[in-house]
């Protein structure tokens, strides 16, 4: 990359699962990486941490936002309040309007966030408040008046990501199962190193951009063909899957946080957010950021590689020893407990 497509960086949600990734694949791109983290110490263990700038800051605090901003060209906004209580989507709000009325007043040249895929013709009333805050950050960002890229994922399928692992052990753990009507829902999954790909990308699209794009992989699936891939891939039986029409939202995170270890606060979203089908309405991301040959990696690959990852870090005390290392869907220390398990 020459200086002139070289972008000073600005990335918060280093802590979290795709901002971890995406820092080292911004150094390896050619761009100067900063960190806004609310606690800097969660970040001493990446391999990266002595290649960047880490600050303390939160998103909510006007002040440590904009002393973060100052002199950075590219935004990255990977932070939402989710699992924070009942006042997640005020606070989602609040944030990302001080976000964006001081990337302004920096001057940055774009803001990049990563939201959620809605589906088409929905109102925002009957999404879930978790798809709905996020459009809704996504909305606050493109009218905040920095160019803006706005990313919209379906499930993100990556070792440790809250997604691939509640599909990991639902399917592990229950050879038979009787499953919430939304296992019906069809999703167009992506693997975390195409999305990481978009967003490294997104930094250097032209100044009169300011949109959102829909990305995913190349395959539109179930959630119980899902599963049934997950098995095969992962070399189990078939999985008996009977679906219930039952089972709410609420019911179903209950079902989800017994048989597996992600949260509640986090299992209950992501169930309510698969009552809708979320499939791309379009790819117009490759006129900006060119797919290369064998990307989007298709489902099977995906999981493949997130299995990979788990395999190796399962057999070793460290994650540094899986067999590529420093791949995007490799574990990473600051990723939760319930990660990767057995």
């Amino acid at each position: 990359m020459s200086d002139s497509e070289s972008r000073r960086c600005l990335v918060t949600g280093a802590t979290g699962y795709l901002g971890g990734r995406l820092v080292p694949e911004l150094l390896a791109a050619g761009h100067r990486v900063r960190c806004l983290a609310r606690s800097p110490e969660k970040l001493r263990d990446h391999p990266w941490a002595g290649d960047v700038e880490i600050v303390r800051g939160d998103v909510t605090d006007a002040e440590s936002v904009g002393d973060a901003l100052r002199g950075m060209e590219v935004a990255y906004y990977l932070v939402h309040a989710l699992g924070t209580g009942s006042g997640f989507e005020e606070t989602d709000r609040r944030a990302a309007r001080i976000f964006g009325e001081q990337a302004r007043a920096a001057g940055v040249r774009r803001i990049v966030y990563l939201g959620g895929l809605t589906p088409a013709g929905v109102p925002d009333r009957e999404l879930s408040p978790h798809l709905r805050s996020r459009a809704e950050v996504g909305r606050i960002l493109l009218g905040s008046g920095v160019p803006a890229t706005v990313l919209r994922a379906a499930v993100v399928i990556g070792s440790g990501s809250a997604s691939f692992e509640m599909l990991r052990y639902l399917t592990e753990r229950l050879p038979v199962m009787v499953t919430p009507s939304w296992v019906r829902t069809r999703i167009q999954p992506i693997a975390v190193r195409d999305a990481l790909r978009y967003l490294v990308g997104s930094a250097t699209m032209p100044d009169d951009v300011c949109r959102a794009f829909d990305i995913g992989g190349p395959d539109v699936l179930t959630y119980r063909q899902m599963m049934s891939r997950y098995a095969a891939v992962a070399g189990l039986p078939d999985r008996l899957i009977v679906p219930v029409p039952l089972l709410s939202p609420g019911l179903s995170s209950y079902w989800v946080g017994l048989v597996t270890p992600v949260p509640r606060s986090i299992a209950r979203p992501l169930a309510e957010s698969l009552r809708h089908e979320v499939v791309c309405a379009e790819h117009d991301i490759a006129r900006y950021v060119p797919d290369p040959p064998g990307a989007p990696l298709d489902f099977d690959a995906s999981l493949a590689l997130a299995l990979q990852r788990v395999r190796d870090a399962r057999v070793s005390t460290r994650w540094s020893s899986a067999s590529v290392p420093g791949a995007p869907s490799d574990p990473l220390p600051t990723d939760p407990g319930w990660a990767g398990g057995s």
